[in-house]
């Protein structure tokens, strides 16, 4: 960064922001195999939050290579730098008071550990979406498994690329085990018991 760039602080900051939209900032960072259920569950549990009335943002894997990241390919360097470009738009984004949901494989802990690094203190959440690569490769919705192993993709998670499972994430869903419906509460119950999120919890029913 050039010796000429200075941070700019404006009136308006992170507290005003989430004062108004009466929420609690926060990034829920979604990690797992392909096909585990990262961008299914997100999606149920911003579904809800949004009926509840919180304001939310749903950063998917495979929208922002449609833009933000087209540019990346599948390397390790470029996996990184996918993960670096989130993490600071997550960063933004809670920032401006919203509760940011990213689904992301992720697959090293350090690029998940520098943007838990970027936030302030307790407001990143890593959840684990724990599904055996078994039961990814029998789900295979857009069929990447089994190019993989026609050799067809390279460097493809959990194939012939590495994926570094959590070692402290704060939710850890058994997604082979659990429906999409528990998964949601098990992520409800957490965030309120942490005070991530206001009010009571009861365990809700997703829409069908």
């Amino acid at each position: 960064m050039s010796s000429n760039v200075v941070w700019h602080s404006h009136p308006v900051d992170q507290e005003t922001r989430a004062k108004q939209k009466s929420q609690r900032p926060l990034v829920i960072w979604f990690t797992g195999l392909s096909a585990s259920g990262k961008s299914t569950i997100a999606g149920a549990l911003e579904q809800i939050l949004t009926r509840q009335g919180y304001h939310t943002y749903l950063l998917d894997g495979d929208n922002v290579r449609h833009g933000l990241c087209k540019d990346l390919g599948f390397g390790d360097a470029d996996r990184q730098e996918n993960i670096r470009r989130v993490g600071e738009v997550s960063k933004l984004m809670a920032d401006s008071g919203l509760i940011v949901l990213a689904a992301f494989i992720s697959p090293f802990r350090a690029d998940r550990r520098i943007v838990r690094e970027i936030l302030p203190e307790g407001q990143f959440v890593e959840v684990f979406i724990d599904a055996p690569l078994n039961v990814c490769r029998e789900r295979d919705p857009k069929g990447l498994y089994a190019k993989a192993e026609r050799g067809e993709i390279r460097q493809f998670t959990g194939i012939d690329s590495p994926y570094e499972t959590p070692e402290h994430a704060e939710v850890r869903i058994q997604a082979g085990e659990v429906s999409v419906a528990a998964a949601v509460n098990q992520l409800l119950d957490y965030l309120h018991q942490a005070d991530a999120l206001h009010g009571g919890y009861e365990p809700v029913e997703l829409e069908a």
